[in-house]
């Protein structure tokens, strides 16, 4: 499916990729390999990162959402081996477990906002 928008939900243990249109959702699940690591050890996410960054090849605008700095970490990862995928995370948004419909929600009208602060104010 050729989608448009993407918002992904991550923590440390898993992802939820949903791509989007505006009549289609697709959802993707991916799990992390690594195992939950004590505080203060740091934890080696980068093949849970690639699998993440996989599956947002073709999508044109990619929100990041979920608890923690996970999210942060996907988007530096991302600027260091996805350059590709990089460019396309728009933002960044903290949030606790929505359920998939409230993350598209809030995904449709994040993008929303995003696609009319970048439009050219003479077309609207």
């Amino acid at each position: 499916m050729t989608t448009f928008h993407a918002v992904v939900w991550i923590d440390q243990q898993a992802a939820h990729v949903l791509m989007f249109d505006r009549e289609h959702v697709e959802a993707e699940r991916i799990k992390s390999r690594s195992h939950h690591q004590h505080q203060g050890k740091s934890t080696d996410l980068s093949g849970f990162f690639a699998d993440v960054a996989g599956a947002l090849e073709n999508v044109h605008e990619v929100l990041l959402t979920g608890p923690g700095l996970v999210r942060d970490q996907l988007r530096d990862w991302c600027a260091q081996h996805q350059p590709a995928v990089s460019k396309v995370i728009v933002g960044s948004v903290a949030s606790d477990h929505p359920t998939d419909p409230q993350l598209v929600g809030l995904a449709r009208q994040y993008f929303k906002k995003f696609d009319r602060m970048g439009a050219n104010p003479s077309a609207l």
